[in-house]
């Protein structure tokens, strides 16, 4: 029996190694194509992030989620179209930036504080995490190295 269990745990440990290259070369691949495609991402990101702020309208329209969970939310989405106004080039001392992030977590604790209160399905939790609170944040994140492979341009040079 302890053989088998044995077994087990190391192939737990190969699929999680297996999982992580994955999510590993995943990430590469979307970095590389960010830096080769920087006005395409910007507009791929501009969707996301207004597809994403609908969406929460429209979750405070027809679902009974606390308003201050949805106004964070929104309040994010606006710092995340600020943040995105100079992309690829982001100022992480920038208030707006600052903010945002503060604001992810701020909207993780409404999030896991109403979960916790009032049953949903894993589904709608897990939707809820992946659509509203990580997709436009991990979307920026990947973005980030696009700043470092970007040519000056004259805008850069006149200051602004």
């Amino acid at each position: 029996m302890w053989f088998w269990s044995l077994i087990c745990y190391i192939s737990i440990l190969v699929q999680v190694i297996f999982i992580t290259i994955s999510i590993a070369a995943g990430l590469y691949y979307l970095a590389e194509l960010v830096e080769e495609y920087t006005t395409i991402a910007k507009r791929i990101i501009w969707w996301i992030t207004t597809t994403i702020t609908v969406l929460y309208l429209l979750l405070w329209v027809f679902e009974s989620f606390p308003t201050m969970m949805i106004m964070c939310g929104l309040l994010a989405q606006l710092c995340h179209f600020t943040v995105l106004s100079n992309f690829p080039f982001v100022n992480f001392k920038s208030p707006f930036f600052l903010l945002g992030v503060i604001l992810i977590f701020v909207n993780h604790g409404f999030a896991f504080s109403h979960f916790s209160s009032i049953y949903h399905p894993f589904s709608e939790v897990i939707a809820y995490f992946t659509l509203y609170l990580w997709l436009v944040p991990f979307a920026l994140f990947v973005s980030l190295s696009a700043n470092d492979n970007v040519l000056p341009t004259t805008t850069e040079a006149s200051g602004k």
